[in-house]
C-alpha cells in the first residue's frame, strides 16, 4: 500500500454504484478435532433422553474461545455442514456491538423475525417478540446462529421449543443457566494448520525455505487464526520481507501493561500491521471505529477520512488483503470490520488522534449519511419536482441513478443506517446533526418501504427523537415525537398506552404553545377514549379540539371534529346531539366544497335518524345524499347509499320503490366495482 492510496483526487462516482471488492473469501484451515466433537455432540443423549421424555427444546452447541481464535469461523464452517439437514435455513444474528455492549433482546428477536419473513408489531417488547420468534421456528427444523453472546439470558429466550432445531452459538466462556450445553473451547490452531494459513497468504515458498521459523511465529501469533492473517497481510504486503523478518519484529513490539497475556499474539499482530502503514492510511483504519454497526462502505471511509470516494474504496480494499477488513458476501460494496479488532481500533484512536479531530470525523460522517438519505428520498420524486432540482445540484458521488438503485441502497444500508441513529443519539454532542439524521432517515424509510412497513423502524427512531428533545428541553419536538410513538401504540391495539403518551404530548404542545399540536393531542385523546369505550370523555376532547379550530378558522378541521363528535353521540345513544353534529359538518364540508364528504355526513344523520325513530326525516335526508352523491360523481358512494335508501323504504312498507333503488345500486355496482361502505370512523387518526 502507498501514500496513493488515500489520495484525495479521482473522478466522483455515482451513489450507491460502487464497484465490488476483488478480495477472494477467506479458507477455512484446521479445526477438524473441534468439528467432529460438535457433530457428536448434537447425537449425545441429553438429560430429557435419558429421563425418557422427548426433549422440550432444541439442543444448543457452544462454541466459547477468546476473540481472534476464530470460533465465528469455525461455527460457520459448522453450519455449512448442517444445512441440508435443517431446511428452515440458516438464521443468523449477533448479540454483542462492536463497542461491546450487548445487543438488547427485542433487536435481535426483530433481526430473526425478518429473516423469517414475520412482521413484529412496532413498540412490542423483548418478551412478546422472542415468544413469536419461537412460535415462527416452531415445527421449521431450522438451523439458528447466535454469535458472541454475553450470557444466557440473552440466548434462552430465543431458544426454539422444537427439539428439531439446532442453535450454535459462540461466546467468550460457557453459558451458565442453559442446562445440558457442553462448550467446545477453542485454543489456537496446531501447527500445521497455522503454517498452512501463513502459506496460503503468502505462498509456500517463503516457508519451505525456513520451515521452522514459521512454526516460530505460528507460536508467537498464539496459532490465533486472525493474528496469522493479520501478520500474513503484512508478509503478503512486504514481499522482501521474510517469515524470520516478521517474527523479530513482532518480539520488538512492546507489551501493553494493561493486556491480559491471552489478547497479546492478537495486539502485537494488529501493531505490526498498522504501524507498518502510511500515515494517511493508518489514520483511516483508526476512524473505522467510528463505522456504525462495524459496517462500512466507501461512502463511510470517505467521510470519515475527508478523502474521495474512489481514493477510499482502494484503501478499504487493500485493508481487506491484508486482514484488517472482511468482504461481505451479499454486498460486495460493503466491508466489516472484525469484532475482535474493535477494541484495538478504539484504543489506539484514543491514544493517537486528538478529541476534537476524532469529533470532526464523526461528524463528517453524519452529514455525508444525511445528504446520502436526502437524495435516497428525492429519487423518488417525479422529473421537474423541487426535490429533483434539488438532488441534480449535488456532487454525483452523491446522487443515484433512479429509484431502484435508491431503494437497494437503502435496504443494503438499513443495519448501519439504524445503528449510526443510535450512536448519534448516544454521543450526545452532536444532537443537531442526529436530529437531522433521525429526520432524514425516517422520511426515506417511509417512502420506499412505507410507513406500516417501516413501522418497527420508525418507532424506534421517534424514540431517539424523543430522548434528543428531552434531553435537550425541546418541547415541540418532544411533542412531536410522542405523538408519533402514540399513533403507532394505537395502531397496534395497545390504546392505554397511546392515551398516556398523548396526554404527555398536550402538555408538551402547551409549553411550547404549539397549536397542531395541543389540537392534535386534543382529538387523539378523544379517539383512544372512543376506543376504549367511554364516549363521555371521547366527547368532551373532541369538544375541547373542535373549540380550538373553531378560533383558528380552519374549516376542514372543523368539519371532521363535528362529524366525529356525531359518532361517538351517535354511540352513547344521544341522538339529539349527534343529529346536530352530523349536519354541522354536512354543512361545514358544503361550504368547502367537499361535495363527497357532505354526502357522507348527511347519510350518518340519516342512520340516527332512523335510530331516533323518524324514518320519514331519515329518508328525505338519504335522498338529499344520494343527490349530492350523484352530483360528486362517485358511482360507489352512490351505490351504498341507493342500497342504504332501499333498507330505509323496506322498514317504511314501500318495497315496490326499495326494488327500484335496489336496481340502480347494482347498475352502478356493475360499471365501477363493489360499493364502499360508509360507517363513523371514531378512531382515525
Amino acid at each position: 500500500m502507498t501514500d496513493q492510496a488515500v489520495d484525495t483526487g479521482g473522478p466522483a462516482e455515482v451513489a450507491g454504484s460502487e464497484e465490488p471488492s476483488g478480495a477472494a473469501p477467506p479458507r477455512f484451515f484446521g479445526r477438524a478435532r473441534e468439528l467432529k466433537a460438535l457433530r457428536a455432540d448434537i447425537e449425545r443423549a441429553g438429560l430429557d433422553t435419558m429421563a425418557g421424555r422427548k426433549a422440550a427444546r432444541a439442543r444448543v452447541l457452544l462454541i466459547a474461545g477468546r476473540p481472534g481464535s476464530g470460533r465465528t469461523a469455525l461455527a460457520e464452517e459448522l453450519i455449512g455442514l448442517l444445512t441440508d439437514d435443517h431446511p428452515g435455513g440458516p438464521l443468523r444474528a449477533r448479540l454483542t456491538d462492536p463497542g461491546g455492549e450487548p445487543v438488547p433482546t427485542e433487536r435481535t428477536a426483530r433481526e430473526l423475525l425478518d429473516q423469517l419473513g414475520v412482521a413484529g408489531p412496532p413498540g412490542a417488547d423483548g418478551d412478546e417478540l422472542s415468544e413469536m420468534v419461537r412460535e415462527a421456528l416452531d415445527g421449521r427444523r431450522a438451523l439458528l446462529f447466535l454469535d458472541d453472546a454475553v450470557d444466557a439470558e440473552q440466548v434462552d429466550p430465543l431458544l426454539p421449543d422444537d427439539a428439531d432445531c439446532l442453535v450454535v452459538a459462540t461466546s467468550g466462556g460457557p453459558l451458565t443457566g442453559i442446562p445440558g450445553v457442553r462448550p467446545c473451547t477453542l485454543g489456537g490452531l496446531d501447527a500445521a494448520s497455522a503454517v498452512r494459513l501463513l502459506a496460503d497468504a503468502i505462498g509456500q515458498v517463503r516457508i519451505t525455505v525456513d520451515p521452522r521459523t514459521a512454526e516460530t511465529l505460528a507460536e508467537e501469533c498464539g496459532g490465533l487464526p486472525t493474528a496469522l492473517v493479520l501478520v500474513g497481510g503484512w508478509l503478503a504486503a512486504h514481499p522482501m520481507a521474510s517469515v524470520a523478518d516478521a517474527t523479530k519484529r513482532l518480539r520488538e513490539l512492546p507489551e501493553d501493561p494493561d493486556g491480559s497475556a491471552g489478547a497479546r499474539p492478537l495486539a502485537r499482530a494488529f501493531r505490526l500491521v498498522h504501524d507498518s502503514l502510511p500515515p494517511a492510511a493508518g489514520r483511516i483504519l483508526r476512524l473505522l471505529a467510528l463505522a456504525p454497526a462495524g459496517l462500512v462502505d466507501a461512502h463511510t471511509a470517505s467521510a470519515l477520512a475527508g478523502c474521495s470516494v474512489s481514493a477510499a474504496r482502494t484503501t478499504l480494499d487493500d485493508f481487506v488483503a491484508m486482514g484488517l477488513l472482511r468482504g461481505d458476501a451479499a454486498d460486495q460494496s460493503r466491508y466489516e470490520v472484525p469484532g475482535c479488532l474493535v477494541p484495538l481500533l478504539r484504543a489506539l484512536l484514543e491514544a493517537t488522534d486528538r478529541p476534537g479531530e476524532i469529533q470532526l470525523a464523526r461528524a463528517r460522517m453524519l452529514e455525508r449519511t444525511v445528504r446520502l438519505l436526502q437524495s435516497c428520498r428525492a429519487a423518488t420524486e417525479p422529473e421537474g419536482s423541487p426535490a429533483r432540482d434539488k438532488l441534480a445540484a449535488l456532487p454525483r458521488s452523491l446522487r443515484f441513478p433512479g429509484p431502484d438503485a435508491a431503494a437497494d441502497w437503502l435496504r443494503s444500508r438499513r443495519p448501519a443506517l439504524l445503528a449510526s441513529a443510535r450512536l448519534a443519539v448516544a454521543d450526545g454532542e452532536l444532537d443537531t446533526l442526529a436530529r437531522r439524521l433521525v429526520s432524514a432517515l425516517v422520511r426515506a424509510l417511509a417512502v420506499h418501504r412505507g410507513t406500516e412497513a417501516a413501522a418497527p423502524d420508525l418507532y424506534g427512531l421517534h424514540g431517539l427523537v424523543l430522548a434528543v428533545a428531552e434531553r435537550r428541553d425541546l418541547p415541540r419536538e418532544r411533542a412531536a415525537a410522542l405523538l408519533n410513538l402514540a399513533d403507532l401504540d394505537a395502531g397496534t391495539g395497545r390504546t392505554r398506552e397511546a392515551l398516556t403518551r398523548y396526554r404527555a404530548a398536550l402538555d408538551a404542545g402547551r409549553l411550547a404553545k404549539d397549536l397542531y399540536a395541543t389540537g392534535r393531542a386534543m382529538e387523539s385523546v378523544g379517539g383512544a377514549h372512543a376506543e376504549l369505550g367511554d364516549y363521555q370523555r371521547a366527547a368532551d376532547w373532541y369538544g375541547r379540539a373542535l373549540a380550538q379550530r373553531l378560533t383558528q378558522g380552519e374549516r376542514a378541521d372543523e368539519a371532521r371534529l363535528y362529524g366525529r363528535l356525531g359518532a361517538v353521540h351517535t354511540y352513547a345513544g344521544r341522538y339529539g346531539e349527534a343529529l346536530r353534529n352530523w349536519r354541522a359538518a354536512a354543512a361545514g364540508y358544503r361550504r368547502l366544497g367537499d361535495v363527497p364528504a357532505q354526502a357522507r355526513a348527511l347519510s350518518e344523520a340519516a342512520r340516527v335518524q332512523e335510530y331516533a325513530g323518524r324514518p320519514r326525516e331519515s329518508l328525505r335526508t338519504c335522498q338529499e345524499a344520494v343527490d349530492r352523491a350523484a352530483r360528486a360523481g362517485d358511482a360507489r358512494l352512490q351505490a351504498a347509499l341507493e342500497l342504504r335508501l332501499a333498507d330505509t323504504l323496506e322498514r317504511l312498507g314501500d318495497p315496490a320503490a326499495a326494488r327500484l333503488h335496489r336496481g340502480l345500486a347494482d347498475r352502478l355496482l356493475e360499471e365501477k366495482g363493489p360499493a364502499c361502505e360508509i360507517r363513523s370512523a371514531v378512531t382515525e387518526n
